[in-house]
């Protein structure tokens, strides 16, 4: 999982809503990132600054400061129980956090509509993509997101 959610690159091409990726600069342990997002008439883009510990964690921090007056993502990979390891060889726990606060009103309300349906369909995108790349997971438990 760690190398689907770190494969900024290739957003736009698997996750629902994200019209541009591009990563502007990137070493083993940073990257730094645009997206494009939205849908009709609301697409807005923003820079990120993603730190990676590979294979356990990424994490994305808003630096422009244009959209949001923050924007933190963090993801969290751990292995599964060691009891569980012989069993579920491809897995690993996903943990995910989510904090933001966007400048806007209107941004704000469509947040507070949309949110619960946005989080549910990237977290399927995140998932099949990983299905594409890696074939059948062997699903523990994910957190519900925040």
């Amino acid at each position: 999982m760690f190398e689907v959610v770190s494969d900024v690159e290739n957003y736009a091409k698997f996750l629902p809503f994200c019209r541009k990726s591009v990563v502007h600069s990137r070493t083993e342990k940073e990257l730094l990132g645009e997206l494009e997002v939205g849908f009709p008439p609301v697409v807005e883009s923003y820079v990120s600054k993603v730190t990676l510990v590979k294979p356990y964690l990424v994490k994305a921090d808003c630096t422009d400061g244009r959209l949001f007056h923050h924007l933190t993502t963090t993801w969290r990979f751990t292995k599964p129980p060691l009891r569980d390891a012989k069993r579920f060889p491809n897995s690993c726990s996903v943990h995910f956090y989510v904090s933001f606060e966007f400048k806007s009103l209107l941004h704000s309300q469509l947040a507070n509509i949309f949110f619960d349906h946005l989080v549910t369909e990237m977290e399927a995108a995140f998932y099949k993509e990983a299905y594409k790349r890696y074939g059948t997971p062997t699903k523990l438990d994910t957190d519900t997101p925040t």
